[in-house]
């Protein structure tokens, strides 16, 4: 059944707005840790069920929680007080057809796996204390997931709505720059005292750019007080290059904002994240499925990290309304700025939306009733591809934080 949508003129384009705040919470975040890993859960059971029962059994693992540790860090390299404890909650199916799912070893092994393939200086099982803590799942959740075995068509597990748009404005595109930059393999590798926990705030005004950023520097790396003072420099001389590649505003950069040097009391690590000392984390509490963090963008509060792949909206509708968004702006000449809205139905095909709110931002004169036909084609399409998003979210290709 093919979705008709709902369309309707954007008033104000975006960019014409006077201000704009964009945030990114980078991987070494305590709450990407957690959306992270949730999300590596959820990728090692759909790759288990696959291998030993050629289908995604029910689960969702998308509740987790950081619980942060004591740390004493020093110039020269500090030490680990006590462990940063992660709760990792959820249900999934443990058995099938007599077959048990090691739930405890996948969940050990993908998170130490992540965890040392995106951090420099933390050692995943001593700094670490991984808590597993998942049950099955109510059976009549689990029967409506296997519905899909017998008819071949996935149902929604969930009443929930998804929001996309499309393009990303200079500023986003700035921050996601900018953090993706500093925890690239090559800036570790040439500048090893930064660590892995960036948080990129950003605002515009009017031609102004002023971007505010948290970079927990790790202490195995800073001699003493000038040494620290200089590589922040060094630092933030980066970030100004990096987000002069996207834009010819004036911008102004502010590292570890907080620092009082005449206190020596500096933001600084043992393992380059604030998880170790000052901070918790939570998923669901940091970037929305395109990887940021947007209040003037619409958003939904959807935890999307662990959520099943094939029959839960709350992650597929937030992935497919970007790409429908995407797919509105590159493919009609007509469209500047796309929003796409979808709400689902628990029970009914995830394909099937029971709404689809296209809003547009189109130039004076265009009759929307002209455009109505070449918009649902698009829906259409991505709706009817959503197998391809499982795809990719398996193979670990398309990251939902």
């Amino acid at each position: 059944m093919s979705a008709l949508s709902y369309i309707s003129v954007i008033p104000t384009a975006y960019s014409s707005q006077p201000v704009e705040i964009v945030e990114r919470k980078g991987i070494g975040h305590p709450d990407t840790i957690c959306d992270a890993l949730a999300e590596q859960l959820s990728r090692a059971l759909c790759e288990f069920y696959l291998d030993n029962f050629g289908l995604v059994l029910h689960h969702n693992v998308d509740k987790a929680l950081l619980w942060g540790g004591i740390s004493k860090p020093q110039y020269g390299g500090g030490k680990i007080i006590s462990p940063m404890e992660i709760f990792l909650a959820g249900r999934a199916t443990s058995e099938y057809k007599g077959i048990n799912v090691p739930i405890e070893e996948l969940v050990e092994q993908s998170c130490i796996n992540w965890l040392n393939s995106n951090f420099h200086a933390l050692d995943a099982v001593q700094d670490i204390k991984l808590h597993s803590l998942i049950r099955p799942g109510s059976p009549d959740l689990v029967e409506l997931f296997l519905r899909q075995e017998k008819t071949g068509i996935a149902l929604a597990n969930d009443t929930s709505c998804g929001v996309g748009y499309a393009p990303l404005s200079e500023l986003e595109n700035i921050v996601l720059q900018v953090e993706n930059s500093l925890n690239s393999v090559e800036t570790k590798a040439l500048y090893p005292e930064t660590g892995e926990d960036i948080k990129v705030m950003a605002i515009r005004h009017g031609s102004d750019i002023v971007l505010t950023i948290s970079c927990a520097f790790i202490d195995r790396y800073i001699s003493d007080i000038d040494d620290y003072v200089n590589k922040k420099l060094q630092l933030t001389r980066l970030v100004e290059k990096t987000a002069g590649t996207v834009s010819n505003k004036n911008i102004h950069v502010t590292i570890n904002a907080a620092d009082d040097v005449d206190a020596d009391s500096l933001y600084m690590t043992v393992t380059g994240t604030s998880a170790e000392s000052g901070d918790d984390g939570e998923v669901g509490r940091g970037n929305r499925v395109n990887g940021l963090i947007a209040p003037y963008r619409p958003m939904n509060m959807e935890a999307a990290a662990g959520k099943n792949p094939v029959t839960h909206v709350g992650k597929l509708y937030n992935i497919v309304a970007q790409q429908i968004a995407h797919a509105l702006v590159q493919e009609m000449d007509e469209v500047t700025e796309a929003y796409c809205y979808l709400v689902s139905q628990i029970g009914r095909p995830v394909k099937e939306p029971r709404i689809v709110d296209i809003r547009l931002s189109l130039p004076d004169g265009i009759d929307i009733n002209a455009i109505q036909g070449p918009v649902d084609d698009i829906v259409n399409d991505k709706l009817g591809k959503m197998d391809q998003i499982r795809q990719l979210l398996v193979s670990g290709e398309l990251l939902v934080y």
